[in-house]
């Protein structure tokens, strides 16, 4: 944005008397000449960027099969991960237009955090090595005025599910690992056409139809799902609230059993530094009977620039063992979501009825890095998890009830 300087011409009383404002004559007898600051030229509408994010989660217990349970994206103990590898074209909307906007993001991405994000139909089966690619979004964008309202803004195409505090962009997390309710509450990705309609500017509906939770061409059934919410914009922007649904059958080759996936996110700006994020989740699928849900606290606070301290607490209930489970091998995760008959890896497993908490503290580091790398985020955390049930011992091959892990991931964004 450009950056205008403007000298007032109206004089200053100053007991009783005006002193003027204008310049004075200089001493060669030139009037002094104003100078103006040329205004800085818009951003470009479009964009390539892209960054590179690896990190290591260790554990002291050394588990049985070098494994975090209750983790998705930093599933491995004592082992570096390569998470992605992204780069990004883009055409973002204009957020302040008024007329007819277009835009579009090209994601491609390629690293271990590819096993979980690729949806059925889509380099879901290219391989079965750690390291896999995928575009965890490939869109068109519109913005369409209607009337007084702040108009409708469109997605039509693979976009990243809007529910969560968390997204699969790292760059928008508070930490490295991700909560229960990412990894085992809401869908990661949908194929379809979501629309936000701006009413005002304190209320947005949202309101879609998609090929059903992390499904892009091939379906593991025949039905399509429903996505819709309201959000709240209050409070200058200094608070926000996304309360969304998510309808539709997700099991193999059933089309009768519904699950319904219902967030609720709210984030406060309380002050400059202190930020609270809170995030309720609720999940049931018609088959067994089985729901889930819980809520996750966040609290960060920026001590300045390059420095932001964070917490996370968590608890989250798995009533039947549906929902929380551990991938050993690498398309375990996808083949169960297709209902192939590929039998998963001996280490594979689901942690039982248990209700889950965990507690996550760390700091993101800001350096300054030199051009053209745009920045770089450095992440360590401390984590505790912990089964409430007696009965069920989840974490390090179904012999304990708690887990510490250590982590610490980089992002190089450029």
């Amino acid at each position: 944005m450009g950056l205008l300087l403007c000298i007032s011409s109206f004089g200053t009383e100053v007991f009783g008397q005006t002193v003027s404002t204008t310049p004075t004559p200089a001493t060669d007898g030139k009037e002094t000449k104003k100078v103006e600051t040329p205004p800085k030229p818009p951003e470009p509408r479009f964009k390539i960027y892209g960054w590179i994010e690896g990190g290591i989660t260790g554990n002291p217990a050394s588990p049985i099969d070098n494994h975090n349970f209750g983790h998705l994206y930093t599933d491995r103990a004592n082992e570096p991960l390569l998470n992605q590898m992204s780069i990004v074209a883009e055409r973002a909307l204009d957020p302040n237009a008024t007329g007819f906007d277009w835009g579009f993001k090209a994601w491609f991405m390629f690293g271990s955090d590819a096993r979980y994000t690729k949806s059925m139909g889509f380099l879901d089966l290219v391989t079965n090595n750690r390291m896999q690619p995928d575009f965890p979004e490939v869109y068109v964008s519109a913005h369409i005025p209607i009337g007084s309202t702040g108009g409708l803004d469109l997605k039509v195409g693979k976009y990243a599910d809007p529910m969560s505090a968390e997204t699969i962009d790292p760059r928008n997390n508070v930490f490295y690992s991700h909560s229960y309710i990412f990894n085992f509450g809401v869908p990661f990705t949908d194929t379809g056409i979501l629309g936000v309609f701006h009413l005002n500017k304190y209320i947005d509906i949202y309101g879609g139809i998609n090929r059903g939770a992390n499904v892009t061409f091939k379906d593991n059934n025949s039905s399509l799902a429903f996505e819709g919410g309201i959000g709240l914009n209050l409070l200058d922007g200094n608070l926000t609230s996304v309360a969304l649904t998510h309808i539709g059958p997700e099991n193999p080759g059933n089309n009768r059993d519904y699950r319904f996936y219902n967030d609720w996110t709210t984030t406060w700006k309380a002050t400059k530094a202190l930020t609270w994020i809170t995030d309720l989740n609720l999940v049931y699928d018609q088959l067994g009977s089985s729901w889930g849900g819980g809520f996750a606290q966040y609290f960060t606070y920026s001590l300045n620039d390059w420095l932001t301290l964070g917490m996370r607490a968590e608890i989250w209930r798995d009533e039947k063992g549906f929902y929380v489970a551990q991938f050993r091998a690498n398309n375990d995760f996808i083949h169960l979501e297709r209902g192939d008959p590929t039998a998963p890896d001996p280490s594979t497993y689901f942690g039982g009825d248990t209700t889950y908490f965990e507690i996550t503290w760390g700091v993101t580091v800001k350096p300054p890095v030199p051009k053209p790398l745009s920045a770089l985020l450095i992440r360590p955390e401390v984590r505790y998890d912990r089964a409430l049930t007696d009965a069920f011992a989840p974490f390090n091959q179904h012999t304990e009830r708690d887990q510490w892990t250590l982590g610490l991931d980089l992002i190089l964004e450029f």
